[in-house]
């Protein structure tokens, strides 16, 4: 762990073609989605100062990207929104289009790379975010968590789930457990985070499901079960998230 680097893309831009070279536990489905598939390359391009990568040698073994936005301009009030992931993207996007100033910053995506799990490199790229907020002057970062036991339990209420604690009071779910450590609190769920809709030839390729009977489908990995519509001829799926505030001592 001692030779592990993070940096931010800003320092490093020769890792910008890397940053999916790594395998990484995310489902098919979830590559999808129509907002990130749009973004992604603008995060890349425009906020470099915002995007971690951790390489241990030569070896990209982590990445993190964040999005700076105005989470306190007129018509959001400091108000964390219901759509979640999706949402803060596009607000980022557009604060940027207009350039109205940002006053926070929203984590987007942390995964560590396949064969590097359980080394604790999830909570070091959650630091070194917060870090680089700190850096830059803001005073709070929010995620919107995608917690990372509810596939087991795609059935239960994420209001029920976001909030169930163990025995000494933390989260049951690992990784909101990791941000709570860090110093965040659970602020809210947002209901749809994420969407993703599909014909059911894809939703077909991407599960390997059979996707031919209208109801709910549960799909490994996914945080609650796919909607089918087979009569309709598409699938979609809404998945929660969890938003979480943490306050930085700038």
């Amino acid at each position: 762990m001692n030779d592990i680097e993070i940096t931010t893309l800003a320092q490093r831009p020769e890792l910008a073609g890397r940053l999916w070279d790594m395998e990484d536990t995310w489902p098919e489905f979830a590559r999808h989605d129509p907002t990130a598939e749009l973004l992604y390359p603008r995060m890349v391009e425009e906020l470099a100062d915002h995007v971690l990568v951790a390489t241990d040698g030569g070896a990209v073994i982590a990445r993190g990207f964040s999005v700076p936005f105005a989470l306190h301009a007129p018509g959001r009030d400091g108000r964390l929104p219901a759509r979640g992931w999706d949402q803060v993207l596009l607000w980022a996007f557009a604060d940027l289009r207009s350039g109205v100033a940002p006053d926070t910053v929203s984590a987007i995506e942390i995964t560590v790379a396949a064969d590097r799990l359980g080394e604790g490199l999830s909570g070091r790229m959650l630091g070194a975010m917060r870090d680089n907020a700190r850096a830059r002057g803001f005073a709070e970062v929010v995620a919107p968590v995608r917690p990372s036991g509810k596939p087991a339990e795609p059935g239960t209420p994420m209001e029920e789930y976001a909030y169930r604690t163990r025995g000494d009071g933390l989260p049951y779910d690992p990784w909101l457990r990791v941000h709570v450590r860090a110093g965040a609190v659970i602020d809210s769920v947002a209901p749809l985070s994420m969407t993703i809709t599909g014909s059911l030839a894809q939703w077909r390729e991407w599960t390997g499901l059979p996707f031919d009977t209208t109801g709910p489908v549960l799909v490994e990995g996914a945080l609650a079960p796919v909607r089918c519509e087979a009569g309709q001829g598409y699938a979609a799926y809404v998945e929660p998230n969890v938003w979480v505030r943490h306050a930085l001592d700038t």
